[in-house]
C-alpha cells in the first residue's frame, strides 16, 4: 500500500501532487519532478538527459522498482547527479503514456509498466525499457549499471543520441499521421470476426496465449453476431471463453470481480490488481450473455462484478467509481490478500466446509504461487455433481457448504491488511461504468444498479463537464482536460441515461461534448479525432505530446476513435441531426484501410461499423407515466435483448418531435393509446399493447436483414 505520509525529501517535487502513485514516491531520495515545463527547462539548463518513469499505483513491478532502486540512496545519487527525473502516473496522464510506450517499444521491443525511458532535454526518446532490477538478474542488467552507461553515452556520444532520437521521433510521427482510409462494408466486420475466432484458444477459452488478457469488445461483437447470424463456432467461442474466465483464478471466487489478466494461458494465476475498466467491460459481456443465452451462471458472474465494485470501488455517498485496487500490500507480497493455504482454510471453516472448498477450488498443500508454494489461487476445479459423488452428499448440501465456507473466507479475508484503493474518479472510466451498470440493470432486472449509475452520472454532469463542453479527466483536477476518451465515454453514458430517463439535460450535455470534440480534436483534413489538443497550452506540447495520435486499437480500454463513431451515430438517432451520422461515416472510413488487420484489438471499431451498417433498432413505449400497461411494455423494452437497441419512453405522444424519430414511426404514433412500437432499419412493426408480443417483436422483427 502506498505510503503518502512519509516525510518528503527536500529535493523531491512530488509532495503537492494529487496522484497516489506520485505521492507514494514523494519520500524517495530521487529528485523527482512531475511532468512539467520546469522539469524540461531544468534539463535544458543543465544539459542533462531525462529519466522518465511511467507507472501506476496498482502496478506490482512499479512498487518493486521503487523499493529496490528509487529508494536506494546510491542509485538516487547517480540519478540526481546525471539526470533530471520525471515521474508520471499512467492513469492520470494516458496521453503521455500512450506516446512513450510506443517509443520505448520501438527502441527495445518492450512495453508495459514500469516504463523506464531516457529522453533528450526536449523529450525525445533515445533508450528505454521496463523493469530494471537493482543488480544483474532475470537476464537484465542492473539499474545502476544502466544509469551510468546511459549517462556516459549521452555525454560522450551526443551526436549519436540526438540523431537516433530524431530518427525515432520522425518514424513515430509518420506512423501516427498515416491515415488508412477505405470503403465501408460488412466484409470488414466479417473479416474481423474471422480473425477473432481464428485467435480463439479452444482448450482454455479466450484469445492468444500467455499472458492472457480479456478482450471484452471482441466478445460483445461475437454476441451480437450470434444474434443476427447464429453459428455453432461463434457460440462455442463465446460460451467457452466466458465460462473459463469465470471459473478461473482471474476471477475472484471469494470477493467477485476480475483481476487484470492471467499470467498463464489457463486463466489460473492472475496479476492480482483489479481495474475499474476491466470490470465494467466484462460486466457488459456477462450481463449481455446472460440475457441472450439465458445462462444463470453468466448472470451470477455479472452480479459478482457488481458486488465487488459496490463494495470496494465506489463512493456510496456522492456517486462515482474509484480507479483500482492494488494487487499487493508490500514489496515481497504477491497476491497474498487473495490467496489461501490449505491450513488457513481448515482453521477458518468446519471440516465439512473445508473438504468441499478444497475439492471445488483445488486447495492443496502445494499451491500455485512461486513466492510461497503453500498459497493457492482459488479456481473452479470441480462441478457440484462431481463433488457430491466424491463426498457422498447431495448437491444441495454441497452447495450450502460451499456458500457458508466461502462466506467465512470472505469475512476472514476482510481482517487482512487490504490492498490500496486508488480513489481517483476518472471520468472516462466512470462513463464506461455508468453504461455497463445501465446495461446490467436491464439484463438482470437490477434496479439498484440503475439508481447508482444515474447518481454517478449526475455527479459527472455537475463536476466533469465544463461550460464549453470540455471534459475533465478526473474529478477535482484540470490537468489534463478535454481528452478524447473522456468526452466519448461520458457522452455515451449520457445517451444511455437519456434513453432510460428522457432527461433533456443529459442529451444537451452529450451534444455539447460532441460539439467540443469536433471543434478541438477533429482532423478536418484526413478525418478522425486526435486524442488531445497539443496547441492548447505549452505543457501539452512538451516532447512527444506534440505528435498527433488517433488511437483506433482497443488496448486496454475501448479505442476512443472507434467509440466516437458509436457516440456520433447514436447522437444522430437521438436528435434526428444527420450531421452526426455523416461525421461518423467519415470517421469509420478514415480507419477502414487499417481495420482489416485489427483482429481482437478491433472489437470496438467492428461494433461501431456494424451499428452504422445495420442502424439502431428503436423500441418506443407511449403511454401515461405509472400506467400499468405502459410500465409493463417499458420493462419489456428494456429487459429484452437486442443488439444496437435504443429506447424511448414517451408519456405524451403529442410532445413527440418528428425530427428525433424515424418518419415511418412518427407517422404511426397517435395520442391516447398505450402502445409499444419497434423499428429496425427503415421498417416498423405493427404496434402492440401486449408485453409478450412486444418482446417477440423486439427479438424477431428485422433480425434477418
Amino acid at each position: 500500500m502506498p505510503d503518502t505520509t512519509t516525510t518528503i525529501s527536500p529535493a523531491n517535487h512530488l509532495g503537492s501532487q494529487r496522484s497516489a502513485y506520485l505521492l507514494s514516491a514523494a519520500h524517495q531520495p530521487v529528485a523527482w519532478y512531475p511532468w512539467s515545463e520546469e522539469a524540461f527547462a531544468r534539463a535544458r539548463e543543465l544539459d542533462r538527459p531525462i529519466l522518465l518513469d511511467i507507472g501506476a499505483v496498482w502496478c506490482h513491478w512499479c512498487h518493486v522498482m521503487d523499493g529496490e532502486s528509487y529508494e536506494n540512496p546510491e542509485t538516487a545519487r547517480i540519478i540526481n547527479e546525471h539526470f533530471i527525473a520525471i515521474k508520471v502516473d499512467r492513469d492520470e496522464r494516458p496521453e503521455i503514456d500512450r506516446r512513450y510506450q510506443e517509443a520505448v517499444s520501438a527502441v527495445s521491443g518492450q512495453g508495459g509498466w514500469p516504463l523506464t525511458a531516457f529522453l533528450t532535454p526536449d523529450g525525445q526518446v533515445f533508450f528505454g525499457g521496463t523493469y530494471f532490477p537493482l543488480a544483474d538478474r532475470y537476464g537484465r542488467k542492473g539499474f545502476a549499471s544502466v544509469l551510468l552507461s546511459v549517462a556516459d553515452y549521452y555525454k560522450n556520444k551526443r551526436g549519436d543520441v540526438d540523431s537516433s532520437a530524431a530518427r525515432l521521433t520522425q518514424a513515430l510521427s509518420r506512423q501516427a499521421e498515416g491515415a488508412q482510409p477505405g470503403l465501408l462494408s460488412a466484409s470488414l466486420v466479417d473479416k474481423g470476426i474471422s480473425q477473432i475466432t481464428g485467435a480463439f484458444d479452444p482448450v482454455n477459452g479466450g484469445f492468444g496465449s500467455a499472458p492472457k488478457f480479456p478482450h471484452a469488445a471482441a466478445v460483445e461483437l461475437l454476441i451480437n453476431r450470434q444474434f443476427f447470424s447464429p453459428s455453432p463456432t461463434v457460440e462455442s467461442v463465446i460460451m467457452h471463453t466466458l465460462s473459463r474466465m469465470a471459473k478461473g483464478g482471474v476471477y475472484d471466487q471469494i470477493g467477485g470481480g476480475f483481476h487484470r489478466y492471467s499470467t498463464d494461458e489457463h486463466w489460473l494465476v492472475p496479476h492480482f490488481e483489479k481495474m475499474l475498466y476491466d470490470n465494467t467491460e466484462l460486466l457488459r459481456n456477462y450481463a449481455l450473455a446472460s440475457a441472450f443465452f439465458g445462462d444463470s451462471g453468466f448472470g451470477d458472474t455479472a452480479r459478482g462484478i457488481i458486488g465487488f465494485l459496490m463494495e470496494v470501488l465506489v463512493d456510496p455517498v456522492h456517486g462515482g467509481f474509484y480507479a483500482s485496487q492494488d494487487a499487493d500490500v508490500g514489496l515481497h507480497d504477491d497476491g497474498d490478500y487473495f490467496t489461501w493455504t490449505l491450513e488457513e482454510v481448515r482453521a477458518i471453516c468446519t471440516a465439512a466446509e473445508a473438504a468441499v472448498l478444497a475439492e471445488r477450488y483445488d486447495i492443496t498443500a502445494t499451491g500455485e504461487m512461486q513466492h510461497n508454494p503453500a498459497k493457492n489461487v482459488l479456481f473452479v476445479n470441480a462441478d457440484l455433481d462431481v463433488i457430491a459423488e466424491k463426498t457422498r452428499q447431495s448437491e444441495d448440501t454441497v452447495w450450502a457448504l460451499l456458500q457458508s465456507g466461502a462466506a467465512k473466507l470472505k469475512s476472514a479475508r476482510g481482517q487482512r491488511r487490504t490492498p490500496f484503493v486508488d480513489r481517483t474518479v476518472y471520468v472516462g472510466w466512470n462513463g464506461m461504468a455508468v453504461s455497463a451498470f445501465l446495461i446490467a440493470a436491464d439484463a438482470l432486472g437490477d434496479a439498484a444498479s440503475e439508481t447508482f449509475a444515474l447518481k454517478t452520472l449526475d455527479r459527472l454532469l455537475a463536476e466533469a463537464v465544463l461550460p464549453d463542453g470540455r471534459v475533465r479527466h478526473s474529478l477535482g483536477s484540470d490537468v489534463p482536460v478535454g481528452l478524447l476518451e473522456d468526452g466519448v465515454f461520458l457522452g455515451r453514458a449520457l445517451l444511455d441515461g437519456y434513453e432510460r430517463t428522457g432527461r433533456a439535460d443529459y442529451l444537451a450535455a452529450a451534444r455539447s461534448i460532441a460539439s467540443d470534440l469536433t471543434k478541438r480534436l477533429w482532423d478536418s483534413g484526413s478525418g478522425g479525432f486526435f486524442d488531445h489538443a497539443p496547441a492548447e497550452d505549452s505543457v501539452s506540447a512538451i516532447g512527444l505530446l506534440s505528435q498527433p495520435r488517433k488511437p483506433i486499437q482497443d488496448s486496454p480500454t475501448p479505442a476512443p476513435n472507434a467509440a466516437a463513431a458509436e457516440f456520433l451515430i447514436r447522437l444522430s438517432e437521438a436528435t434526428g441531426d444527420t450531421q452526426y451520422r455523416d461525421r461518423a461515416e467519415k470517421q469509420l472510413a478514415t480507419f477502414a484501410g487499417a481495420a482489416a488487420d485489427l483482429g481482437m484489438f478491433g472489437g470496438t471499431y467492428y461494433l461501431s461499423l456494424d451499428l452504422f451498417l445495420r442502424g439502431s433498432a428503436l423500441a418506443v413505449v407511449v403511454g401515461p407515466a405509472s400506467e400499468r400497461v405502459a410500465d409493463k411494455l417499458w420493462t419489456t423494452a428494456r429487459h429484452t435483448f437486442r443488439p444496437y437497441k435504443s429506447l424511448q419512453r414517451l408519456t405524451d405522444a403529442g410532445t413527440t418531435s418528428a425530427a428525433s424519430l424515424p418518419s415511418e414511426l412518427a407517422a404511426m404514433i397517435t395520442s391516447g393509446r398505450t402502445l409499444g412500437y419497434f423499428c429496425a432499419g427503415r421498417a416498423c412493426a405493427v404496434p402492440t399493447d401486449d408485453p409478450a408480443r412486444f418482446a417477440e417483436t423486439i427479438v424477431s422483427f428485422g433480425r434477418g436483414r
